[in-house]
């Protein structure tokens, strides 16, 4: 019975150290993680793939994933603790922040670049130019044909992102006014689906990151903030002193301030070797 006692005592000691050992194992792990995951705006997928791939060139053993989905998509994950970074072309909304109270995630909020909302048409439309109120008219079901903007007497196609991203709801509140959208606005699950669309659609119109528009056979328009005021061009310069007039930052959020690997990716795309990334891609730099 004692030999029995013995050897019970002495399994259950070689099972808990090696449950300790374990356990510092996996606590080690987390320390020294490598990977990182990033997760969230379409409109920035192009942008943030291409900063993973140079920042995993400088740093070795430094694994980068990108998935897309959407900025809401990548709260969400952050939140749930699924993704280390997310990519957010929208702020965090209240009820997004009050979530992450209750769920004792600290976001962490870093703007990386800046981004012009561009309207696209077809090439051979002849529409030169829009007010905002025009744009917010269009989207909103009140004018339904080309001819209320100036142009042929053909049905308006209108295009947006999908409720997920950011861009939709950013658009929703700084030229809708917060207004729902029309309901024949039909409803695309990525910006180059946009592009692609209004390649194919004479009638078309749609809004997308500026950094689609890059090398994109599309017509841009400029846009009036009112009647009076002068058509602007969306481009880095009137982005950045803020005379065009749908523009916004690009966010990463963390949960806390950035450490190890996160950070060091951070640290790449505030660099200048970063920013010039920013610039090549189409998106706005910081600076």
């Amino acid at each position: 019975m004692k030999k029995l006692t013995i050897t019970f005592i002495l399994l259950f000691a070689v099972i808990l150290s090696a449950s300790i050992v374990g356990c510092g194992r996996k606590q080690n792990n987390s320390v020294n993680k490598k990977s990182i995951t990033i997760k969230g705006s379409d409109t920035m997928v192009h942008l943030m793939s291409t900063l993973a791939e140079e920042f995993m060139k400088k740093t070795p053993g430094a694994q980068v994933s990108i998935t897309g989905g959407g900025s809401g998509t990548g709260i969400a994950a952050l939140l749930n603790g699924t993704t280390d970074i997310c990519a957010s072309s929208r702020d965090m909304q209240e009820k997004e922040k009050k979530q992450a109270q209750e769920k004792n995630i600290n976001p962490v909020e870093k703007t990386i670049a800046y981004d012009g909302i561009a309207i696209v048409v077809h090439p051979e439309n002849p529409v030169k130019e829009f007010t905002l109120e025009q744009i917010k008219k269009i989207y909103t079901g009140a004018y339904t044909n080309w001819k209320e903007v100036g142009g042929p007497d053909q049905p308006i196609s209108i295009l947006s992102r999908e409720s997920n991203s950011g861009t939709y709801v950013f658009f929703q509140e700084h030229v809708l006014n917060k207004e729902d959208y029309a309901k024949s606005v039909r409803l695309m699950s990525a910006s180059s689906a946009i592009i692609q669309t209004v390649t194919e659609d004479k009638w078309s119109i749609g809004y997308v990151g500026l950094g689609y528009t890059k090398d994109a056979k599309v017509k841009i328009l400029p846009v009036k903030k009112d009647a009076n005021s002068p058509a602007v061009s969306a481009s880095h310069e009137t982005v950045l002193n803020k005379t065009y007039s749908i523009a916004r930052p690009l966010y990463l959020y963390f949960n806390g301030e950035p450490t190890g690997n996160s950070k060091i990716f951070l640290e790449f795309c505030e660099s200048p070797e970063g920013q010039k990334i920013v610039e090549e891609t189409g998106y706005i730099t910081l600076k």
